[in-house]
């Protein structure tokens, strides 16, 4: 007698049980998706017609999810708006929401699709994750009625919210998060009222998430990692590039690597509004990344990572950033400073104008110091060394401190500051420190393509970011993130609960 199709899925189920248990590594796969993206309108669509296009991107999704597990990744990650895109209203988004259950119910969509409200959305999802025996996270819309009785209820009667959701490998819902800090322009959800900070357990260590621009603030981002010592961190994320520290791939990849954990970062593919940039990214630096601003086509990625990295022996080892730097005396040119814009955040710049030398930049209650040699300096190119301590945003405003070694636009320093994507010269060596006021610190070093630099160069315990020898290619910027996130000023658009 051949056995039931339930008795198969629980049969393949375990086993992939017991082959994670028995490694301390897993495999680990994102997808970076250029969304098809609906018909601008001012009008709601029908529900059929949300669906069609839904299912259009799912199709692609569940093509990708078939070829990972075919290459044996336990868990895939696609992107935020990966489903029905982006630029709604809350009213024409609403027929692409469905009604997300906490996953305590305990609830199988593949198997049991009519338990709770039509949700044909999760049901394909989770019969992609049963169908292959692979963990599925993506990014859809939630809705949550409301009435007067709640204080903070919508107009219309309902929360939305920007959502992500986990199936495991036997299609059931094990995790939902709503989206804490909405970017802007994401005027179509609701904020929740409080911060989720969302985990489970799984046969490869606990894990996290949360999306997109969520990385850059405390909750739930760094409270998942310091407070609940995740071991990965799960990031939906439609993410556009912006140089010269926060493209995708370098400031996630510093992220993972200040925060010492995995990162497994999907974002969306569009070229027209600078989205691109994923990766596996870990505490040593990338497994795998990928940027490609040429074409319009979407990328798998997969990389096999350690399942608890903070027990192996090459995790990094603890930073005290502000060590070395108040430990030595100012370097000469501080005096020879000016000031200039990246974006609307005001600089204090000092032009490297030796081959080799020192130099310290301070602005506030930081000062960056800097030791360097050119392996050639092009009369073409500039560099300077740069400091900025305050608060970054127009209407969200949250306090950074960055120390940067960078090369501006041209030999005008009036553009030190603005994009800059490729460079022509080479450092022979580089040790940038700075008087942090804080503990999270972010270690960026991004070479001419925006091309990222795994295993040449390293943190020390003083807070050194150092070369290990030479650039392999011309250097674009080497800059220490900080996030003062006890400064930022409370949010203009969260309403209080």
């Amino acid at each position: 007698m051949l056995p039931s199709q339930p008795l198969l899925h629980a049969a393949a189920f375990a086993l992939a049980v017991l082959q994670a248990l028995a490694s301390d590594t897993f495999t680990a796969a994102v997808y970076e998706h250029a969304v098809i993206l609906p018909d601008a309108t001012d009008e709601p669509v029908s529900p059929d017609d949300a669906l069609a296009l839904m299912n259009k991107n799912m199709d692609v999704l569940e093509g990708a999810i078939k070829e990972a597990a075919q290459q044996g990744a336990h868990i895939i990650v696609t992107p935020e708006d990966g489903i029905y895109g982006w630029h709604f209203t809350r009213e024409t988004i609403y027929p692409y929401l469905e009604d997300i259950p906490d996953p305590a119910v305990n609830w199988i969509p593949c198997t049991d699709p009519t338990r709770f409200a039509p949700a044909p959305v999760q049901e394909r999802l989770s019969c992609m994750a049963r169908n292959n025996s692979i963990y599925v996270v993506a990014n859809i819309g939630d809705k949550k009625p409301c009435n007067s009785s709640d204080a903070g209820c919508p107009s219309d009667g309902r929360y939305q919210y920007n959502t992500d959701v986990v199936f495991d490998p036997e299609g059931k819902l094990v995790a939902r998060y709503h989206k804490y800090n909405l970017f802007r322009r994401e005027t179509q959800f609701n904020y929740p009222k409080e911060p989720e900070a969302v985990t489970f357990e799984t046969p490869f260590g606990k894990f996290g998430i949360f999306t997109c621009f969520d990385i850059l603030f405390r909750e739930p981002a760094v409270v998942l990692v310091s407070e609940l010592q995740v071991d990965t961190v799960l990031f939906p994320t439609a993410w556009m590039n912006v140089l010269p520290f926060l493209t995708a791939v370098e400031f996630h990849s510093a992220w993972a690597m200040g925060m010492g954990v995995n990162l497994l970062s999907a974002n969306t593919h569009n070229i027209s509004l600078a989205m691109t940039g994923d990766g596996l990214f870990t505490p040593e630096g990338p497994a795998a990344y990928h940027y490609d601003s040429g074409t319009e086509e979407g990328c798998l990625l997969l990389a096999e990572l350690s399942a608890r990295p903070r027990l192996s022996p090459t995790y990094p080892p603890a930073v005290n950033w502000s060590s070395f730097a108040t430990s030595i005396k100012k370097f000469p040119g501080e005096k020879d400073t000016f000031l200039g814009a990246v974006r609307r955040d005001i600089f204090t710049f000092s032009e490297l104008r030796r081959k080799a030398g020192n130099y310290t930049v301070c602005q506030g209650d930081l000062c960056c110091h800097l030791i360097y040699r050119m392996a050639n300096k092009s009369k073409d190119e500039v560099y300077v060394l740069g400091a900025f301590d305050g608060l970054h945003g127009s209407l969200i405003k949250y306090h950074w401190q960055i120390c940067t070694l960078l090369k501006c636009k041209s030999t005008d320093l009036n553009t030190c500051g603005q994009p800059v994507e490729t460079a022509q010269t080479k450092f022979e060596t580089f040790s940038l420190s700075g008087t942090f006021g804080t503990n999270y610190v972010f270690p960026e070093v991004l070479y001419s393509g925006v091309q990222l630099a795994p295993g040449e160069f390293e943190v020390l315990r003083d807070g050194r970011l150092k070369s290990k020898h030479g650039t392999s290619k011309p250097l674009v910027t080497v800059t220490l993130f900080g996030r003062l996130y006890e400064k930022d000023l409370p949010h203009p658009l969260r309403t209080a609960p």
